[in-house]
């Protein structure tokens, strides 16, 4: 099992933003806003994900880049929870709390996350 963050499954490209944004679909799972798109099968062949901690809400960007890391680790450990599918997806975690929460309660927060977004692609398969 990889449980590497290469920079091919990280969402960088301003044109993929801008569409998951877009035309994304999302949902709110506390302390996350979380925005999907499933993508065509072009030629990136994992999903990508995004990152992002207000700067209204968290003043200091030590604080939010602690969070941002948090966010990464506790998702590159359960990635694998998504990996299963065939359609890949682009991400964003939003986060969207004013208080600096702990790795445990991000993590779980994070698996939440990742079961529903692959029950939404089975639901949308089985259509």
């Amino acid at each position: 099992m990889n449980h590497t963050l290469s920079k091919n499954e990280r969402l960088h490209s301003k044109k993929s933003i801008k569409e998951l944004f877009d035309k994304g679909s999302s949902f709110f799972l506390y302390p996350f806003k979380v925005l999907s798109l499933n993508r065509s099968q072009d030629s990136i062949e994992t999903n990508q994900v995004l990152f992002s901690v207000s700067k209204k809400k968290i003043r200091k960007a030590v604080d939010r880049n602690k969070i941002k890391r948090r966010i990464k680790e506790a998702y590159r450990l359960n990635k694998h929870l998504l990996s299963n599918t065939n359609s890949k997806k682009n991400l964003a975690l939003i986060y969207v709390s004013s208080d600096i929460s702990s790795f445990k309660k991000i993590e779980p927060s994070i698996q939440k996350i990742l079961v529903r977004l692959d029950q939404l692609s089975n639901e949308t398969k089985k259509i």
